[in-house]
């Protein structure tokens, strides 16, 4: 700038400086083929030549490569007049030199053919105004933390233009200009431009890479996280941390047989090594080997002498409507066994019940009676037996878990207290009229361990549901699951959802509010008859859908917001021990 066109108030040097150490780097090393700014160093390459045609996302094998890559487009509108007037002046050096081969007997030059009718087709086109030219220069700046390093990371990025038809040249001797011209200061010093149209340019939009987004300059590598898989599209590393996003809660759609367990486990397994403590719903006892391996606890539901009573009040619970909160809980899971909700008037009979089945038992809403030993369920049948007609007829249709075919889980105190990093809930055993009241109360009792901590302190816990479908079925289970889904976050803990079956989760509408609270989402393969579902909910592009339909096993795609990638899960070869069915271990070694 000139200092007859300066404007504005008039700086000193040393407002100057100031303003120089806050924005720029410390220190800049001008070299021949690079420059040392601050502590690291940059080269700048110029795209000189491109391909006679290009394709969508022309761009994006450049934005995919896996180091730090700048890449810039300068672009500068040519007025409609001065491009109708180069097109006519290019189509008339493109005539004159076939007339001129024709004189002298030569054959047609295919290229100049080729070349005379393109700028026939764009001389039409902007001339109806379907079209406009301009001139844009493309920039691609290299950062490395040494010069070693960066010689390297420039041979791959100009390895990688060659691939895709792109010349390019580094600005040598002018890496001071260029690396300016790559600065978000609208200046393009280096001034190497190409005439493209409209149609071009635009293919080289969106500039989206297929990668998660790097940490800006200066910011240093994120310090949590754990490794997810490596990126299909550029052999990237996924590196995600749930922990970072605005709630921790994570949901898994996935067909039956897609790896969905097989991710799930690896996930828990590096936190696990990050001090994450997890509980984890089995119903398939999936998760059994794993807890073995790492000293992990293992509650077999179903099997004899384990019992889980509904009416135990949480150790420790001091807050004055704690008592209201294990009733409320009884109501849901009263829901759950029945299948629906009571009538009105069996409801108003149950919560009287249960008021009256804990005060026969010396408790009160007195904190100080708490610790008293907790009434059973069979007692709160009794209670409902003597009550009204309602209330007997609500007896009647509990007597199968009180005293008939169901009642081994209920029948006694709990004898189960687990604690440990990682503790397995298994619900195989258990049969299938008690699947969804064994997730409800195992969940209960890992709720209780997540609720008893003060707000906002203690470990990070991670609450892992699989076969979820077994609970969402049950209106009061998807309840119960949205509700944790809600809560969890300030007691720093995260509800992973994994389920086979689409429909169940959205079809309704708290199986979408569980969705909306996860912030984390991973769809794996799915069932041609879902994926229509599954693209309206979670506004998939036609390219990811058909990735979902034809997607491997372990592949899958991270959806965290504006935030999408696609990646096969790795695994060490101890990991996939652990990780790997039984089934798929056994087919490996026949293998």
């Amino acid at each position: 700038m000139t200092a007859g066109s300066h404007r504005g108030p008039q700086r000193t040097g040393d407002d100057q400086a100031v303003l120089a150490a806050a924005l720029g780097p410390g220190t800049i090393e001008h070299h021949p083929r690079y420059l040392a700014v601050g502590d690291g160093c940059t080269a700048t390459l110029a795209i000189t030549g491109y391909p006679p045609e290009v394709g969508l996302a022309w761009l994006d094998a450049l934005l995919s490569w896996p180091g730090r890559l700048d890449v810039v487009e300068h672009i500068e509108p040519v007025p409609a007049a001065t491009a109708a007037t180069r097109l006519r002046r290019q189509r008339a050096r493109f005539e004159s030199t076939r007339r001129l081969h024709a004189d002298h007997g030569r054959l047609d030059d295919p290229l100049i053919d080729a070349a005379a009718e393109d700028a026939t087709d764009l001389a039409e086109r902007v001339a109806r105004g379907a079209a406009r030219l301009f001139r844009a220069g493309h920039y691609l700046c290299v950062h490395a933390a040494s010069p070693e390093e960066l010689e390297e990371a420039v041979a791959d990025v100009r390895a990688l233009a060659a691939s895709v038809l792109l010349d390019t040249q580094p600005a040598t001797w002018r890496q001071l200009a260029a690396w300016t011209s790559t600065l978000p200061l609208g200046a393009d010093r280096l001034q190497m431009r190409r005439i493209f149209d409209t149609d071009a340019l635009a293919a080289g939009f969106p500039l989206a890479a297929a990668d998660l987004p790097a940490p800006l300059p200066g910011d240093g590598a994120p310090a949590g996280g754990v490794l997810y898989g490596l990126n299909t599209a550029s052999s990237g590393v996924v590196w995600w941390d749930r922990w970072s996003c605005d709630n921790h809660n994570s949901v898994v759609l996935a067909r039956s047989g897609a790896g969905k367990s097989y991710l799930i486990k690896l996930e828990l397994l590096r936190w696990l090594y990050d001090g994450v403590q997890v509980a984890v719903i089995d119903p398939e006892d999936e998760y059994l080997r794993l807890a073995a391996a790492v000293g992990g606890t293992t509650v077999t539901l179903g099997a004899a002498g384990v019992r889980l009573n509904p009416l135990d009040l949480p150790p420790g619970e001091r807050r004055p409507d704690g008592l209201t909160r294990r009733a409320l809980f009884l109501h849901t899971l009263i829901a759950v066994l029945l299948g629906e909700q009571p009538p009105p008037a069996a409801r108003a009979g149950l919560d009287q019940a249960i008021a009256a089945t804990y005060a026969a038992a010396g408790i009160t809403n007195d904190p100080g009676t708490w610790d008293r030993p907790a009434p059973l369920l069979r007692d709160l049948a009794a209670t409902l037996a003597a009550g009204t007609s309602d209330a007997k007829d609500l007896a009647a249709r509990l007597s199968p878990w009180v005293d008939g075919s169901f009642s081994a889980l209920f029948d006694g105190p709990t004898t189960v207290h687990p604690r440990g990093h990682l503790v397995a809930w298994s619900t195989r055993q258990l049969a299938e009229e008690l699947r969804s009241a064994g997730m409800l109360l195992s969940l209960d009792a890992i709720w209780r361990d997540v609720d008893a901590g003060e707000i906002g302190r203690g470990p990070r816990r991670l609450v892992v549901v699989d076969e979820a479908w077994t609970l969402l079925r049950d209106g009061e289970g998807a309840r119960f699951l949205y509700r944790l889904s809600k809560a969890a976050r300030k007691r720093r803990a995260g509800l992973t959802v994994i389920t086979q079956d689409a429909a169940d989760l959205l079809g309704s509408e708290l199986g979408q509010a569980v969705v909306a609270n996860a912030a984390t989402q991973i769809l794996m393969r799915q069932a041609p008859q879902a994926i229509d579902l599954i693209a309206d909910t979670f506004a998939l592009t036609a390219g990811e859908a058909r990735m979902l339909l034809t997607a491997g096993r372990g592949e899958a795609l991270l959806v965290a917001g504006t935030h999408r990638v696609a990646f096969q899960a790795v695994a060490s070869t101890s990991e996939h021990q652990l990780c790997a069915g039984l089934a798929d271990l056994a087919d490996e070694a026949d293998a």
